[in-house]
């Protein structure tokens, strides 16, 4: 993802659902890295601590991501989701 800002209260709901988009890719992304790690360290194309330590890095990349994507769905919710009406 390129630029982050945790305080979407200024931006449009068109806005928010752009970075959506994006960290949905950047989700995708890691899913794909994750899965081509694996597969270089069962095909012994990586030792083991390089494994590790690419594991490490994309685990925190996708903590983050998952963190965003909280995020992201909060401002779209309070956007989108309309108060009940109480009956008289």
């Amino acid at each position: 993802m390129l630029l982050w800002r945790d305080d979407f209260s200024t931006s449009s709901l068109e806005e928010v659902l752009s970075y959506q988009i994006e960290n949905r890719a950047w989700s995708k992304e890691l899913r794909c890295r994750s899965a081509a790690l694996v597969n270089s360290r069962l095909a012994n194309e990586i030792s083991q601590d390089d494994y590790l330590a690419s594991r490490k890095r994309t685990r925190e990349e996708v903590v983050e991501c998952q963190r965003r994507a909280a995020i992201l769905d909060t401002h779209i919710a309070r956007r989108t989701v309309r108060p009940l009406l109480h009956a008289s």
